[in-house]
């Protein structure tokens, strides 16, 4: 961060906001919840989909910045994915983590929102749009789960620990390592759970629910909002070569902090190369 870091007061403004906007935005996701068949939605790759309920709730989201925070810039996955991240006040949304889940109805998808002041995040939302529960923290202020402060699990035992993942579904040449890299943590946990939003699995490695969670790629989205939330509550994040992980297109492994390490160790040697985009 090159400036001098915000006060509590304008971290909570921040905070304020991206809570706002995350509500518009899960609104008009809740609206169409119900009526999918009606829900246009097209390919972006194989794999990969968009509708216009997400584009809908990333118009939301952009109209609650524009309104509080007019000299803002937003980041996000449909409008403006490749915008610099490290120079004032951004906003980087995902309108709809989870768009796959939403098609078809399983009811694991949400909206998650991160304010970076210079680079910096100091304000993060993951709201579940299914169920409505809400993951909020800020830089140096503690993370919380519908008002109430989180902790990341104690548990230092990998045959107690649930591990969270993320398939490789983007891009191609993750998948060998990937699959290479299961063995040894399928042998030694309790188990592992692979729900289809980054962000949710993140925000539940803060409160506890996860000991830890792994995956080769996520973008600035998917991950700024739950990164914080992990950080403040206690927890370690980081790239494949445990560096504290940056808000890019980069792999992440995050966890308590024995079991972070546990799980860095097992997945490192594994991992294909994946370039970070400028920011």
């Amino acid at each position: 961060m090159n400036g001098p870091k915000p006060s509590q007061s304008e971290s909570r403004a921040l905070l304020a906001t991206c809570v706002a906007a995350a509500a518009k935005a899960a609104g008009i996701i809740r609206a169409h919840a119900g009526q999918l068949h009606a829900v246009q939605w097209e390919a972006k790759s194989q794999t990969d989909f968009v509708s216009q309920v997400d584009r809908d709730a990333e118009g939301a989201i952009a109209a609650v910045v524009a309104e509080r925070h007019p000299g803002a810039l937003l980041v996000a996955e449909e409008g403006s994915p490749d915008s610099a991240l490290s120079h004032g006040l951004v906003f980087v949304a995902d309108p709809l983590d989870g768009t796959t889940n939403f098609l078809h109805g399983f009811p694991w998808y949400a909206v998650s929102i991160a304010a970076l002041r210079d680079g910096e995040t100091v304000a993060g939302v993951v709201l579940n749009a299914a169920t409505g529960e809400l993951f909020s923290a800020t830089l140096g202020g503690g993370a919380r789960r519908a008002g109430e402060p989180i902790h990341v699990s104690a548990q230092q035992e990998p045959a107690r620990s649930l591990i969270a993942t993320g398939f490789p579904f983007r891009a191609g040449h993750h998948i060998a390592p990937y699959l290479a890299s299961l063995p040894p943590i399928m042998r030694s946990t309790a188990g592992l759970r692979r729900a289809g939003a980054a962000a949710l699995d993140l925000a539940d490695v803060a409160c506890g629910r996860f000991e830890a969670f792994w995956e080769l790629e996520l973008y600035p989205w998917d991950m700024a909002a739950g990164a914080l939330l992990i950080r403040e509550a206690g927890g370690v994040v980081t790239d494949m070569d445990g560096s504290p992980s940056r808000v890019a297109r980069a792999s992440l492994v995050a966890g308590n902090p024995h079991m972070h390490a546990w799980l860095l160790e097992r997945v490192r040697d594994h991992q294909a190369p994946s370039t970070p985009i400028a920011s």
